[in-house]
């Protein structure tokens, strides 16, 4: 009798565990071959169902292979689609403050940023900016520094940047805007098309690794540092809400410990793959690399303040977060004067 009812308890749990087990595909707003930002998705999702065995599997999916890049949000909030690989600030066009939860000039370094997010309240803050749009959010990757762009001409002066066609993402667009250069948003495929044709001048893509293997050397030779827009990038997983909450612990367990090391390994891997793609450009390809002066870097930052003012002023959640972030950057600064070298 013992033996039977353990044997229908097996069969009870077998078949628990079936009704339980997950097929969750995942949409990226990266393609899965650009080093680190849509790599580490890829490496995520198989991790993932690598060490939740058959009760949970993530199904990592290229853009535009489910919906277009500009759909994901509007398709993870409606569960048209339950997951993606994305970033917060391509959420700008209905969250105005998204863009300071992935990067924005002169911001933080990669321990400052995931100090607020993971213990400063920046989570919480954009749990909560997300919550009417149904969106569950797991910090789950992070960049190196990117190339403040590419350029066909050498700039030596504000002066130099107008009337310039620039393809740039995000807030670096609305600083280079009050520059007097003309911003346009492009796709990879289409900024190198435009700079092969000449209908743009310069171009903000990526750091080293992901430039050299888009082939940029091949239509701009002046390639400019620091990246002062974006000094890190936060990658996320998102996930339909109602779907999260459909997962059992152990399933959300696992997903948000693989991004918690997926976070510590991208941040290794950010610093270690630039180093030879950035030599070889260099060395083989002729590309000169520049530093910006302290003059441009000073025009660069007048002009984002008035950025930060001018979106201050339209919408209050802006505001508030980016109040929110400042003043924990002020009270780190402490830290960070007793702490470091320089």
């Amino acid at each position: 009798m013992k033996l039977k009812i353990s044997a229908a308890a097996a069969a009870l749990l077998a078949t628990l565990g079936a009704s339980q087990a997950r097929d969750i595909e995942m949409q990226s707003i990266y393609p899965g071959t650009l080093p680190l930002v849509g790599q580490s998705g890829v490496e995520f999702g198989a991790r993932v169902s690598l060490i939740a065995g058959d009760s949970l599997n993530i199904t990592f999916r290229n853009p535009g292979e489910i919906v277009g890049g500009n759909e994901i949000w509007d398709a993870v909030s409606t569960g048209a689609i339950e997951a993606a690989w994305y970033s917060p600030g391509f959420a700008e066009g209905v969250i105005p403050a998204a863009a300071l939860f992935t990067a924005f000039p002169f911001g933080p370094d990669v321990r400052e940023y995931t100090a607020w997010w993971y213990y400063g309240g920046g989570a919480e803050l954009w749990a909560e900016l997300a919550e009417p749009f149904s969106i569950h959010t797991e910090l789950c990757a992070i960049t190196a520094p990117e190339a403040s762009g590419w350029f066909r001409e050498e700039i030596n002066s504000v002066e130099d940047l107008q009337g310039k066609k620039m393809r740039l993402f995000g807030l670096a667009a609305a600083v280079m805007q009050k520059l007097g250069v003309e911003a346009q948003f492009l796709t990879p495929a289409d900024t190198m098309t435009a700079l092969n044709l000449g209908t743009i001048d310069a171009a903000e893509l990526a750091f080293p690794a992901i430039d050299d293997a888009l082939g940029m050397y091949e239509h701009a030779s002046h390639y400019y540092f620091p990246g002062w827009h974006q000094q890190t990038s936060l990658i996320v997983f998102i996930m339909n809400t109602d779907s999260w909450n459909g997962l059992d612990e152990r399933q959300r367990a696992t997903i948000r410990e693989v991004c918690t090391a997926n976070v510590a390994l991208t941040t290794a891997e950010g610093e270690a793959i630039q180093l030879a793609p950035l030599a070889r450009m260099v060395n083989e390809e002729g590309v000169q690399t520049h530093r910006w002066s302290d003059e441009m870097l000073a025009a660069f930052e007048g002009a984002w303040q008035d950025v930060v003012d001018e979106k201050s002023d339209a919408d209050a959640d802006f505001k508030r977060v980016w109040d929110h972030i400042q003043a924990f950057r002020d009270s780190y600064s402490q830290w960070k004067a007793l702490g470091y070298l320089d």
